[in-house]
């Protein structure tokens, strides 16, 4: 059967850190190069970053074969050239995965999808009209250890559900990195937050929806730093919410029900072949067992091809991209009606 021909546009660090890896071992793609930015398609950069961007490229083509691209633009148009992934900042999802559809080409995009709803509905109405792959890669959801602990979860052994507590932070990273340029796409929000969301769904089902959201700021940032939300289901389950990127790493859940506790901290990061594991606590008794190890990456992208492949499998993905960016929007909407009050209260103390 003929392979997927697959390209990246830019040489990021995810894409050679963990896209290409968990590349060859999907056997339904071919991987045929990564495209360079020519200087149109880089927004303020001089001749010294474009040629750090062609010498960052270099290594993909020594470590995994295929050719480099001159210009992102070229890829997209090349014959040569099925699909795409795109790692690049928030801000550029939009307009390079609408040129790459209206080239007839699937995309895989880095989350989030877009920066806004509007944005998301366009690239899902486009690949709707041409048959085409969308896939959102928050590859996390495929990962073993999900099932496992919802198996937990269901057996009945520690009673009903009375919360969910989903925390997904990081230490501040350096000044020029994406996620604190405004321009770019960055936040808290889109970044770190859109992970908790993302699970609290799944944890709560199509009915999850928020209620409460709160964005912070620091000073000399543009963009929200940290943050806290409410998702709530129809059978009144909660599930608590908190992110940040100037934090102390956290990567956790805790779901806390009536006869047990049972807590993780690896559920959205855990890399290809780590074990992780959980805590199960009732009352002041401990035991840790071992969650299957995964590679989520390489089941995110065997995702992609089966939306390529399969009609349903594709129209199903869209309304999971709209639906995470329908709760974006939500917990924005939230934050402002959130940061109003608070306004008030302080003017009127």
């Amino acid at each position: 059967m003929k392979k997927i021909r697959i390209g990246i546009i830019s040489p990021s660090e995810i894409a050679f850190r963990r896209f290409l890896p968990a590349l060859k071992s999907a056997e339904g793609f071919e991987y045929i190069g990564v495209a360079t930015a020519k200087k149109e398609e880089y927004s303020g950069a001089t001749s010294e970053i474009l040629d750090r961007h062609r010498k960052k490229a270099l290594p993909f083509m020594e470590n995994y074969g295929g050719k480099i691209f001159d210009g992102y633009e070229k890829m997209i148009l090349s014959p040569e050239i099925d699909a795409v992934y795109l790692p690049l900042p928030p801000a550029l999802h939009f307009k390079w995965a609408e040129k790459a559809l209206l080239n007839n080409k699937h995309v895989l995009v880095e989350k989030p999808s877009t920066t806004c709803l509007n944005d998301t509905q366009k690239l899902i109405l486009l690949a709707k009209e041409k048959k085409l792959a969308l896939h959102e890669d928050y590859m996390f959801v495929f990962h073993n250890q999900l099932e496992a602990i919802n198996d937990i979860i269901k057996s009945g052994e520690l009673g009903q559900v009375r919360l969910y507590r989903i925390t997904f932070g990081f230490p501040r990273r350096a000044a020029e990195d994406f996620r604190y340029n405004k321009t770019l796409g960055g936040g808290a929000l889109l970044d770190a937050g859109g992970y908790t969301m993302k699970y609290a769904s799944k944890l709560l089902g199509k009915s999850g929806r928020l209620v409460a959201a709160t964005a912070n700021y620091l000073p000399k940032f543009d963009v929200d730093i940290f943050g806290s939300a409410t998702m709530v289901n129809n059978e009144g389950i909660t599930a608590q919410l908190a992110f940040g990127m100037d934090n102390d790493y956290k990567c956790d859940l805790e779901v806390w029900c009536s006869k047990g506790t049972l807590t993780s901290s690896r559920v959205l990061t855990a890399p290809a072949g780590f074990v992780p594991t959980c805590t199960i606590k009732k009352n002041q008794d401990y035991q840790t067992r071992n969650l299957p190890s995964d590679d989520a990456f390489l089941k995110s992208i065997q995702h992609f091809e089966r939306c390529i492949k399969n009609e349903t499998v594709r129209i199903e993905n869209y309304e999971e991209i709209e639906h995470q960016e329908n709760l974006v929007e939500q917990f924005r909407e939230l934050s402002k009606k959130s940061l109003n009050f608070q306004t008030k209260i302080c003017i009127n103390s």
